[in-house]
Protein backbone atom coordinates (compact mmCIF):
# COMPACT_ATOMS: atom_id res chain seq x y z
CA UNK A 1 0.00 0.00 0.00
CA UNK A 2 1.56 3.46 -0.90
CA UNK A 3 0.43 6.63 -0.35
CA UNK A 4 1.19 10.83 -1.36
CA UNK A 5 1.37 12.85 0.80
CA UNK A 6 1.34 16.95 0.34
CA UNK A 7 -0.23 19.81 2.45
CA UNK A 8 -0.73 23.56 1.86
CA UNK A 9 -1.56 24.52 -1.22
CA UNK A 10 -3.61 27.01 -0.37
CA UNK A 11 -6.34 27.29 -3.67
CA UNK A 12 -7.07 30.53 -4.53
CA UNK A 13 -7.63 33.06 -7.09
CA UNK A 14 -5.34 35.93 -6.73
CA UNK A 15 -1.85 36.43 -6.44
CA UNK A 16 0.02 37.39 -3.96
CA UNK A 17 1.50 40.90 -3.77
CA UNK A 18 5.14 39.72 -3.01
CA UNK A 19 4.71 36.83 -6.04
CA UNK A 20 5.88 38.49 -9.29
CA UNK A 21 4.09 35.19 -11.12
CA UNK A 22 0.45 33.79 -12.05
CA UNK A 23 -0.05 32.32 -8.78
CA UNK A 24 -3.44 30.73 -9.77
CA UNK A 25 -1.71 29.18 -13.25
CA UNK A 26 1.56 27.91 -11.34
CA UNK A 27 -0.66 26.20 -8.67
CA UNK A 28 -2.83 24.83 -11.40
CA UNK A 29 0.56 23.45 -12.79
CA UNK A 30 1.95 22.19 -9.39
CA UNK A 31 -1.19 19.85 -9.11
CA UNK A 32 -1.33 18.58 -12.14
CA UNK A 33 1.81 17.36 -12.05
CA UNK A 34 0.96 16.02 -8.22
CA UNK A 35 -1.75 13.99 -10.25
CA UNK A 36 1.10 12.52 -12.30
CA UNK A 37 3.16 12.09 -9.72
CA UNK A 38 0.43 9.92 -7.79
CA UNK A 39 -0.22 8.02 -11.40
CA UNK A 40 3.80 7.19 -11.92
CA UNK A 41 3.92 5.75 -8.05
CA UNK A 42 0.66 3.92 -8.35
CA UNK A 43 -0.13 5.26 -5.22
CA UNK A 44 -2.98 3.63 -3.77
CA UNK A 45 -4.78 7.47 -1.64
CA UNK A 46 -3.63 10.59 -1.49
CA UNK A 47 -3.48 12.80 1.93
CA UNK A 48 -3.53 16.10 2.46
CA UNK A 49 -2.66 17.61 4.87
CA UNK A 50 -5.25 21.13 5.65
CA UNK A 51 -5.31 24.42 3.79
CA UNK A 52 -7.31 23.01 1.51
CA UNK A 53 -8.56 27.05 0.12
CA UNK A 54 -6.68 29.84 0.91
CA UNK A 55 -10.49 31.46 2.66
CA UNK A 56 -13.09 29.20 3.85
CA UNK A 57 -15.59 30.47 0.76
CA UNK A 58 -13.29 31.21 -2.64
CA UNK A 59 -15.65 32.03 -5.61
CA UNK A 60 -17.20 29.53 -7.44
CA UNK A 61 -14.97 29.53 -10.31
CA UNK A 62 -12.08 29.06 -8.18
CA UNK A 63 -13.54 25.89 -6.71
CA UNK A 64 -14.19 24.71 -10.13
CA UNK A 65 -10.78 25.27 -11.61
CA UNK A 66 -8.93 23.63 -8.71
CA UNK A 67 -11.10 21.15 -8.28
CA UNK A 68 -11.55 20.05 -11.61
CA UNK A 69 -7.90 19.03 -11.40
CA UNK A 70 -8.32 17.17 -7.56
CA UNK A 71 -11.16 14.76 -9.43
CA UNK A 72 -8.29 13.70 -11.93
CA UNK A 73 -6.53 11.73 -9.26
CA UNK A 74 -6.95 8.19 -9.92
CA UNK A 75 -7.40 7.19 -6.21
CA UNK A 76 -8.80 8.60 -3.05
CA UNK A 77 -8.30 12.06 -1.53
CA UNK A 78 -8.42 12.13 2.11
CA UNK A 79 -8.23 15.47 3.78
CA UNK A 80 -8.24 17.78 6.73
CA UNK A 81 -9.61 21.11 7.81
CA UNK A 82 -6.68 24.20 8.27
CA UNK A 83 -7.26 27.21 9.93
CA UNK A 84 -7.93 28.60 6.41
CA UNK A 85 -10.39 26.10 5.84
CA UNK A 86 -12.75 27.27 8.86
CA UNK A 87 -14.41 30.62 9.58
CA UNK A 88 -13.18 32.14 12.62
CA UNK A 89 -11.06 29.02 13.18
CA UNK A 90 -14.35 27.36 14.65
CA UNK A 91 -14.52 23.66 13.32
CA UNK A 92 -18.40 23.92 13.66
CA UNK A 93 -18.23 25.74 10.54
CA UNK A 94 -16.69 23.52 8.06
CA UNK A 95 -20.15 22.45 6.76
CA UNK A 96 -20.56 25.49 5.71
CA UNK A 97 -17.49 26.28 4.06
CA UNK A 98 -15.92 25.01 0.30
CA UNK A 99 -13.83 22.05 1.82
CA UNK A 100 -17.07 21.02 3.13
CA UNK A 101 -18.87 21.46 0.38
CA UNK A 102 -16.09 19.30 -1.58
CA UNK A 103 -16.09 17.05 1.02
CA UNK A 104 -19.97 16.38 0.39
CA UNK A 105 -19.72 15.69 -3.48
CA UNK A 106 -17.44 13.26 -2.53
CA UNK A 107 -14.05 14.97 -4.28
CA UNK A 108 -12.67 14.62 -0.94
CA UNK A 109 -13.04 12.67 2.54
CA UNK A 110 -12.52 14.02 5.69
CA UNK A 111 -10.90 12.53 8.16
CA UNK A 112 -11.40 12.80 12.30
CA UNK A 113 -10.40 10.95 15.39
CA UNK A 114 -12.60 7.70 14.23
CA UNK A 115 -10.18 5.83 12.23
CA UNK A 116 -10.58 4.70 9.04
CA UNK A 117 -8.99 0.91 8.16
CA UNK A 118 -7.42 0.72 4.77
CA UNK A 119 -6.76 -3.01 3.45
CA UNK A 120 -4.25 -3.97 1.07
CA UNK A 121 -3.16 -7.66 0.20
CA UNK A 122 -3.56 -8.55 3.79
CA UNK A 123 -1.93 -5.03 5.04
CA UNK A 124 -4.17 -2.66 7.36
CA UNK A 125 -3.73 0.60 7.81
CA UNK A 126 -5.20 2.56 10.37
CA UNK A 127 -6.21 6.29 9.15
CA UNK A 128 -6.90 9.46 11.56
CA UNK A 129 -6.89 13.17 11.34
CA UNK A 130 -7.02 15.91 13.13
CA UNK A 131 -8.01 19.11 12.28
CA UNK A 132 -6.98 22.82 12.79
CA UNK A 133 -9.31 24.04 15.75
CA UNK A 134 -9.40 27.12 18.01
CA UNK A 135 -7.51 25.37 20.60
CA UNK A 136 -4.73 23.74 18.98
CA UNK A 137 -1.24 23.74 19.85
CA UNK A 138 -3.04 25.44 23.36
CA UNK A 139 -4.85 22.60 24.75
CA UNK A 140 -3.40 19.21 25.86
CA UNK A 141 -1.51 18.00 22.95
CA UNK A 142 -2.09 14.67 23.91
CA UNK A 143 -5.83 15.48 22.45
CA UNK A 144 -4.84 16.18 18.96
CA UNK A 145 -1.35 14.71 18.19
CA UNK A 146 -1.67 11.30 20.18
CA UNK A 147 -3.42 8.57 18.92
CA UNK A 148 -3.60 4.60 19.54
CA UNK A 149 -3.46 1.57 17.25
CA UNK A 150 -6.23 -0.92 17.20
CA UNK A 151 -6.34 -4.17 15.11
CA UNK A 152 -3.93 -2.56 12.43
CA UNK A 153 -0.55 -3.37 11.33
CA UNK A 154 0.58 0.21 10.72
CA UNK A 155 -1.03 3.54 11.84
CA UNK A 156 -1.09 7.45 9.79
CA UNK A 157 -1.96 10.55 12.06
CA UNK A 158 -2.54 13.64 9.78
CA UNK A 159 -2.46 16.93 12.01
CA UNK A 160 -2.74 20.50 11.11
CA UNK A 161 -0.96 22.01 13.49
CA UNK A 162 2.23 24.04 14.39
CA UNK A 163 4.34 20.35 14.86
CA UNK A 164 8.20 21.74 15.47
CA UNK A 165 11.39 20.11 16.66
CA UNK A 166 12.30 23.20 18.71
CA UNK A 167 10.97 25.66 20.48
CA UNK A 168 10.14 29.16 18.91
CA UNK A 169 9.96 32.73 20.49
CA UNK A 170 8.15 33.44 23.82
CA UNK A 171 4.85 33.49 22.98
CA UNK A 172 3.91 31.59 20.26
CA UNK A 173 1.92 28.69 20.12
CA UNK A 174 3.61 25.54 19.12
CA UNK A 175 3.91 21.90 19.90
CA UNK A 176 7.73 20.30 20.19
CA UNK A 177 7.81 16.62 18.99
CA UNK A 178 9.34 15.60 22.04
CA UNK A 179 5.98 16.49 23.30
CA UNK A 180 4.62 13.83 21.64
CA UNK A 181 7.17 10.55 21.81
CA UNK A 182 4.18 8.60 23.03
CA UNK A 183 2.00 8.48 20.09
CA UNK A 184 1.84 5.03 18.72
CA UNK A 185 1.43 6.58 14.91
CA UNK A 186 3.71 5.00 12.52
CA UNK A 187 3.42 8.34 10.65
CA UNK A 188 2.61 11.41 12.11
CA UNK A 189 2.59 13.74 9.26
CA UNK A 190 1.78 17.44 9.79
CA UNK A 191 0.85 20.84 7.84
CA UNK A 192 0.65 24.34 9.07
CA UNK A 193 4.41 24.96 9.44
CA UNK A 194 4.97 26.14 5.57
CA UNK A 195 8.50 25.66 6.37
CA UNK A 196 8.35 22.10 6.73
CA UNK A 197 10.93 20.38 9.60
CA UNK A 198 13.67 18.02 9.30
CA UNK A 199 12.58 14.36 9.26
CA UNK A 200 12.25 12.98 12.93
CA UNK A 201 12.49 9.48 13.54
CA UNK A 202 11.99 7.69 17.22
CA UNK A 203 12.05 4.10 17.68
CA UNK A 204 10.37 3.03 14.29
CA UNK A 205 8.34 6.15 14.20
CA UNK A 206 8.33 8.98 12.37
CA UNK A 207 7.15 13.09 12.41
CA UNK A 208 6.93 14.52 9.32
CA UNK A 209 6.76 17.93 6.91
CA UNK A 210 7.38 18.16 4.08
CA UNK A 211 6.15 22.02 3.96
CA UNK A 212 4.09 23.28 1.58
CA UNK A 213 2.79 23.03 -1.91
CA UNK A 214 2.92 27.01 -1.86
CA UNK A 215 5.34 30.01 -1.19
CA UNK A 216 2.89 32.59 0.07
CA UNK A 217 5.84 34.77 1.84
CA UNK A 218 8.94 36.28 0.72
CA UNK A 219 10.95 34.64 3.85
CA UNK A 220 14.21 34.09 3.24
CA UNK A 221 14.04 30.32 4.55
CA UNK A 222 10.59 29.99 2.18
CA UNK A 223 13.55 31.61 -1.45
CA UNK A 224 15.78 28.22 -0.23
CA UNK A 225 13.26 25.64 0.38
CA UNK A 226 11.98 22.68 -1.78
CA UNK A 227 8.91 22.14 -2.82
CA UNK A 228 7.58 18.28 -2.80
CA UNK A 229 5.65 15.83 -1.94
CA UNK A 230 6.21 12.83 0.07
CA UNK A 231 5.21 8.65 -0.88
CA UNK A 232 4.85 6.31 1.68
CA UNK A 233 5.59 2.83 0.88
CA UNK A 234 4.41 0.27 3.34
CA UNK A 235 5.24 -2.64 1.13
CA UNK A 236 8.17 -3.21 2.67
CA UNK A 237 8.70 -4.04 6.35
CA UNK A 238 10.12 -1.68 7.49
CA UNK A 239 7.97 0.94 5.87
CA UNK A 240 9.76 3.82 3.58
CA UNK A 241 9.31 7.03 2.64
CA UNK A 242 10.92 9.28 -0.16
CA UNK A 243 10.52 13.15 -0.96
CA UNK A 244 9.70 14.04 -5.13
CA UNK A 245 10.33 17.72 -5.54
CA UNK A 246 7.96 18.99 -8.13
CA UNK A 247 9.69 19.94 -11.63
CA UNK A 248 6.80 22.70 -11.90
CA UNK A 249 8.06 24.88 -9.13
CA UNK A 250 10.45 27.48 -10.05
CA UNK A 251 13.08 28.71 -8.05
CA UNK A 252 12.25 30.96 -5.06
CA UNK A 253 14.05 34.29 -6.67
CA UNK A 254 12.07 33.95 -9.88
CA UNK A 255 8.89 34.23 -8.30
CA UNK A 256 8.92 36.01 -4.78
CA UNK A 257 9.50 39.79 -5.19
CA UNK A 258 12.37 40.39 -3.19
CA UNK A 259 11.95 44.58 -2.85
CA UNK A 260 8.98 43.41 -1.08
CA UNK A 261 10.96 41.40 1.58
CA UNK A 262 12.79 44.76 1.92
CA UNK A 263 9.22 46.33 2.71
CA UNK A 264 7.85 43.21 4.76
CA UNK A 265 11.14 44.00 7.27
CA UNK A 266 10.57 47.32 7.71
CA UNK A 267 6.80 46.85 8.44
CA UNK A 268 7.93 43.90 11.01
CA UNK A 269 10.05 46.47 12.68
CA UNK A 270 7.51 49.19 13.26
CA UNK A 271 5.04 46.07 14.39
CA UNK A 272 7.49 45.04 16.87
CA UNK A 273 7.75 48.44 18.18
CA UNK A 274 3.84 48.59 18.35
CA UNK A 275 3.79 45.13 20.16
CA UNK A 276 6.07 46.56 22.75
CA UNK A 277 3.92 49.29 23.47
CA UNK A 278 1.16 47.30 23.61
CA UNK A 279 2.83 44.81 25.93
CA UNK A 280 3.85 47.36 28.34
CA UNK A 281 0.09 48.61 29.15
CA UNK A 282 -0.69 45.32 29.48
CA UNK A 283 0.29 41.76 30.01
CA UNK A 284 -0.96 40.29 26.86
CA UNK A 285 1.14 37.53 25.42
CA UNK A 286 -0.29 36.92 22.16
CA UNK A 287 -1.33 38.77 19.24
CA UNK A 288 -4.72 36.45 17.63
CA UNK A 289 -7.51 38.49 18.24
CA UNK A 290 -9.15 35.08 19.83
CA UNK A 291 -6.44 35.05 22.31
CA UNK A 292 -6.22 38.08 23.51
CA UNK A 293 -10.20 38.08 23.45
CA UNK A 294 -9.60 34.86 26.45
CA UNK A 295 -6.63 36.84 28.27
CA UNK A 296 -8.65 39.60 28.71
CA UNK A 297 -11.95 37.30 29.83
CA UNK A 298 -9.63 35.74 31.98
CA UNK A 299 -8.34 38.68 33.74
CA UNK A 300 -11.26 40.09 34.48
CA UNK A 301 -12.66 36.99 35.68
CA UNK A 302 -15.58 36.75 33.05
CA UNK A 303 -17.47 33.37 32.40
CA UNK A 304 -16.33 31.25 29.68
CA UNK A 305 -19.84 31.18 28.51
CA UNK A 306 -19.03 35.17 27.50
CA UNK A 307 -15.89 33.77 25.66
CA UNK A 308 -17.57 31.08 23.72
CA UNK A 309 -20.56 33.62 22.98
CA UNK A 310 -18.07 36.27 21.23
CA UNK A 311 -15.79 33.66 19.71
CA UNK A 312 -19.32 32.34 18.00
CA UNK A 313 -19.78 35.65 17.36
CA UNK A 314 -16.32 36.52 15.35
CA UNK A 315 -16.91 33.39 13.28
CA UNK A 316 -20.41 34.60 12.08
CA UNK A 317 -18.62 38.33 11.52
CA UNK A 318 -16.11 36.56 9.37
CA UNK A 319 -18.88 34.25 7.46
CA UNK A 320 -20.85 37.60 6.95
CA UNK A 321 -17.92 39.50 5.62
CA UNK A 322 -16.99 36.68 3.59
CA UNK A 323 -20.13 36.59 1.52
CA UNK A 324 -20.27 40.74 1.44
CA UNK A 325 -22.74 41.24 4.38
CA UNK A 326 -23.09 43.60 6.88
CA UNK A 327 -23.52 42.27 10.29
CA UNK A 328 -25.85 43.91 12.68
Amino acid sequence: MRFLFFTDDHKRGTTPENRKDNFPATLARKLEEVVSIAREQEVDYVLHGGDFFDVPAPAISVCADFLEIYQQFPVPVFTIAGNHDLFGHNSETLPRTMLGFAARLGIVHLLGREPIYLEKKGLRVQLTGQGYHFEMDRRDRQLDYVIKKKNCDYAIHMVHGMLLQKTLFPGALYTLIEQIWDTEADFTLAGHNHLGFPDTERDGKYFLNPGALVRLSNHQQEMKRPVQVMIIDFCENPPTYEKIRLKSAAPGEDILDRSRLEEAAFREQRLAGYLTEVKAAGSYQRTDVRVLLEEIATMEKLPSAVIDEALRRISLAEEALARGEDEA
